[in-house]
């Protein structure tokens, strides 16, 4: 038997906020919800787990319309399954540029504050940073070096 749970106890069992979940039923990626005898949302175990990997999906940068449209392939059920694995394998590559991209950010600044450790070890500026990580896109105006 499917449990039924209010907007409440949803949220305490997907630690989302009640005004979360609102949010994303009016944006049309919480699907089948139903009303009980008294006009209120009930939800069922299935939208525990929903809100949790829509979470994730945000979190990793996914936009609203990306996962309305994954969360409308669902609705559509196990025919759409190629259509969805290859919605989630170009998140996947997505994610995995932005990891790299990343891990070149913590490299920089590992060097960076290596770099002033030095400076206030020496109390002297020691040479220039010249082992940058390159980065893949054009760069805009920003600090000068050194800063």
């Amino acid at each position: 038997m499917t449990r039924r749970i209010h907007i409440g106890r949803l949220a305490q069992l997907s630690g989302r906020s009640v005004h979360t979940i609102r949010w994303y039923e009016a944006r049309g990626l919480i699907p089948n919800v139903g009303r009980d005898a008294g006009g209120r949302r009930v939800y069922v175990d299935g939208h525990v787990e929903h809100l949790a990997f829509l979470e994730w999906l945000r979190r990793t940068g996914m936009s609203v319309e990306d996962m309305r449209a994954f969360t409308a392939l669902g609705l559509q059920g196990w025919r759409t399954i190629p259509q969805r694995e290859e919605r989630l394998r170009d998140h996947r590559r997505k994610l995995e540029r932005d990891i790299a991209m990343l891990q070149g950010a913590l490299q920089l600044i590992d060097a960076k504050l290596d770099y002033f450790a030095q400076w206030r070890a020496r109390k002297k500026r020691p040479p220039a940073l010249l082992a940058m990580p390159a980065l893949a896109e054009p760069r805009e105006a920003g600090p000068t070096p050194g800063s």
